[in-house]
């Protein structure tokens, strides 16, 4: 049993990201002959997009692909690396809007779009509302963003019988995440504390779109059989719920300088994760009053903070949240040995899978 990756196999993120440099760069140039002030806007959407990420959701895909039978070797191997790439596009569509509806001020450390766009604005001394402006360009990069994931999806060059298996999660992706982000939004605003709507939106906002997605279209890409494709869905769905639920946690216990957000941005924006669920579950009258004083507070200090991880702590909440993630991660792992997958990409997935679950940004 062969587990050498490929050479094509290695160095996975900085693959995707040139595929994505000279995509952009195309784009932007073209715009530039359309309208110079509207290309130098989205270079600063150029910029985001290649500025960071872990590229996780095209390497989800690759391997998916390779799991079910797609060669290095073969002549699509061109045209599957540009298809997926696209994946990071959609992704920075959703960051754009999700900080613009969070009103979150940083991402990776920087400030974000309709941040940045609103100090260009009030720099400037233009005319009108600084924060409008920001806000607006906002819309119109992560819109830009979500065209060109179409765009470089579909040009990418697959035979119409290989593009046409892969639309069926190419479209069930989008849409699943933007359930979640709207169920995300709903939730906090309908005061849902339940544990059952907490993990509704972990597997639509991110199980289904970062992890099972990515992978059923890499696989079905590569012609997966039924056998694969069962595996590697039920895989995905409880990686990615795993992801998220790790996701939730560094949302409240992350390290600013690590994560490039601020400590408790998850408390501040009102976010009803399953932490938040399983602790005011256990919490009496007066504990769930501090957690409930906490959520969707913008003016939360970070000692304020500091009292909500220890009454997490204290009510055994992240050590329930941890249990569920080691769960979902050991049961994953054990999947992959249904399904007669390749070699390499079952040792892939499995690595990827322990990276993408005790990860700590």
């Amino acid at each position: 049993m062969d587990t050498t990756p490929h050479p094509a196999d290695t160095d996975l993120p900085n693959r995707f990201r040139r595929q994505l440099a000279a995509f952009l760069d195309e784009k932007i140039t073209h715009l530039a002959a359309v309208d110079g002030t509207f290309a130098d806007a989205a270079a600063t959407l150029s910029e985001f997009v290649l500025g960071g990420g872990k590229r996780i959701r095209p390497t989800f895909a690759w391997w998916g692909w390779r799991a079910a039978g797609g060669s290095p070797e073969g002549t699509l191997t061109d045209q599957v690396r540009q298809a997926i790439s696209s994946l990071e596009l959609i992704q920075a569509s959703a960051l754009v809007h999700d900080d613009l509806m969070d009103s979150s001020d940083l991402r990776r450390g920087k400030p974000t779009v309709h941040v940045e766009f609103t100090e260009l604005h009030r720099a400037k001394g233009w005319l009108g509302d600084s924060e409008r402006f920001g806000a607006a360009s906002a819309i119109l990069l992560g819109d830009l963003a979500w065209m060109w994931a179409e765009d470089m999806f579909f040009t990418a060059g697959l035979p119409p019988e290989v593009l046409a298996r892969g639309m069926v999660h190419w479209q069930a992706m989008r849409s699943e995440m933007l359930t979640g982000q709207y169920l995300d939004i709903y939730t906090q605003v309908k005061g849902d504390e339940s544990e059952a709507a907490a993990m509704r939106i972990s597997e639509l906002k991110t199980a289904a779109y970062t992890v099972r997605e990515p992978l059923l279209l890499g696989a079905a890409l590569a012609g997966a059989s039924p056998e694969i494709a069962g595996v590697l869905h039920r895989f995905g769905a409880d990686i990615g719920i795993a992801f998220q639920l790790r996701d939730d946690i560094l949302g409240v216990f992350g390290d600013p300088e690590v994560t490039g957000k601020p400590a408790g941005d998850d408390l501040r924006e009102g976010k009803r994760t399953l932490l938040v669920a399983l602790g005011l579950r256990a919490a009496d009258d007066t504990q769930a009053a501090v957690l409930r004083g906490a959520l969707g507070n913008d003016a939360l200090t970070d000692a304020e903070v500091q009292r909500v991880r220890e009454l997490f702590t204290e009510l055994g909440t992240v050590a329930e949240v941890e249990r569920r993630i080691s769960t979902l991660t050991d049961g994953a792992l054990a999947m992959l040995d249904e399904a007669p997958l390749e070699p390499v990409a079952a040792v892939a997935l499995r690595d990827l899978a322990i990276a993408a679950t005790s990860r700590s940004h």
